[in-house]
């Protein structure tokens, strides 16, 4: 579930380093949102990032 159903944006590991630069594996999480949607004339759920949630949104107003 962990990934965005328009631009596929998932999660992402790389290393945290601390001020003494030890290192730990770390995990970027999209901040995702289920939102109910029309594609092709059938209602869905689908699970979009805030990202494009908010490009949806712009794009519906004009």
């Amino acid at each position: 579930m962990a990934k965005c159903d328009i631009c596929e944006k998932e999660k992402v590991f790389s290393m945290q380093v601390s001020h003494s630069h030890r290192r730990s594996s770390r995990t970027w999480k999209p901040n995702l949102r289920t939102i109910k949607t029309e594609v092709n004339g059938t209602p869905m759920k689908l699970h979009v990032c805030s990202r494009c949630l908010r490009t949806l949104r712009k794009n519906e107003e004009a």
